[in-house]
């Protein structure tokens, strides 16, 4: 008699689900319109910057200005004076620029104090220590050229050689595609579930419920099983798109992937569930949920923001935010493969989680009207 009264509710809820376009559009739509915003619009790599060259032309500065102009992380604008160039700089149409002093040319080749300035815009941090980086390579690279053409070796302190692991193409997107995976769950997860109970304390159809002979557990299943099977749909949809249509590689297993997600979804469900059980309004219940579930994913979970470069306390913080640990399995199994030392320690804290929320949320579920 339970599994039938189970199996009644869950196909109401799918029923409600098909008919409420809100749900499929969280659920479908959202993920697939955030993964083309984080996929194509936006970039931790600095591309095409605007740089202004303030330089005389002279057979010495020739192959050095070439460097700025077949560089692709420059567009470059000549300006005849410094003045103009600061002013372009303080109008932003330039991000930065490179002075050559009118002498440059004669300092070269007397091998004097041959030096350049680099002004740099740094209201954004991030730009401007990557504006400066990709300059003095260009720099390096041609002291280094000149030192091969006079047949000698650029005497340098100590030399650099770069091995990037995991992301050798230095692509944000196969960072940020995988860390969005998340998101979009905590989305589907907490979001929906958080106006389920709600939803139904607003119509009157949960005093119906109760007056049924179902109890609060095949009440609470009911709302879950749809909802995961839709969460896991829109995962199944982002996996995709991350790997066919943004290509990020996927070097770990398909089925640990999944099985992972499937523990972070009960834990954005039970979040969900317990936030709809205490409020019993719809848009009380939404709110409390982009709060507690959405805004801590986003900002504190590692997804675009360096945990390790957050102060003490905050770090503190991010130890009860469940999506930190989800988007170290997804980075990891995206980018390095199946590292169990990462995933386990990582899933233990998940399997914790869902464990609290979901034994919370029936802990405080009851057939009363109060």
């Amino acid at each position: 008699m339970s599994r039938m009264a189970l199996r009644g509710l869950v196909h109401k809820e799918f029923l409600q689900i098909v008919r409420d376009p809100s749900a499929i559009a969280i659920a479908v739509v959202l993920p697939f319109v955030l993964l083309l915003l984080f996929g194509y619009g936006v970039s931790l790599n600095a591309h095409s910057v605007p740089l202004a060259l303030v330089a005389p032309a002279s057979p010495q500065t020739g192959e050095l200005l070439d460097g700025f102009y077949h560089s692709p992380y420059f567009v470059v604008h000549r300006y005849p004076t410094m003045a103009d160039a600061t002013g372009a700089l303080m109008r932003r149409k330039v991000n930065g620029i490179v002075w050559l002093r009118s002498d440059f040319g004669r300092r070269v080749l007397t091998r004097s104090d041959a030096r350049i300035g680099v002004f740099v815009n740094g209201v954004d941090a991030n730009d401007a220590g990557l504006l400066e980086a990709y300059i003095q390579g260009v720099w390096l690279g041609w002291l280094s050229h000149q030192a091969q053409a006079q047949g000698s070796v650029l005497e340098e302190p100590v030399t650099v050689e770069p091995r990037i692991w995991f992301n050798s193409a230095l692509r944000s997107r196969n960072y940020l595609v995988p860390g969005l995976i998340a998101i979009i769950m905590t989305l589907i997860g907490a979001l929906l579930t958080a106006q389920v109970v709600s939803r139904e304390w607003e119509r009157g159809t949960m005093e119906a419920l109760l007056a049924t002979p179902v109890s609060m557990g095949d009440i609470l299943l009911s709302k879950l099983i749809p909802y995961f099977c839709l969460g896991m749909a829109g995962m199944a949809l982002s996996v995709m798109m991350a790997v066919w249509l943004f290509l990020v590689p996927l070097r770990g297993s398909v089925l640990v992937l999944f099985s992972v997600s499937g523990l972070y979804l009960l834990v954005a469900l039970g979040m969900g569930l317990l936030i709809s059980t205490v409020s019993k309004n719809q848009f009380v219940s939404a709110t409390i949920a982009i709060v507690t579930t959405f805004l801590p994913a986003f900002i504190l979970s590692g997804f675009v923001f360096d945990i390790n470069s957050m102060p003490a306390p905050i770090r503190l913080l991010t130890h009860i935010v469940a999506a930190r640990y989800f988007v170290a399995i997804l980075q990891t199994v995206f980018g390095a493969g199946d590292l169990w030392p990462v995933v386990l320690a990582n899933t233990a804290a998940l399997a914790a989680m869902a464990v609290f929320f979901l034994g919370l949320t029936w802990r405080l579920s009851r057939k009363r009207l109060d």
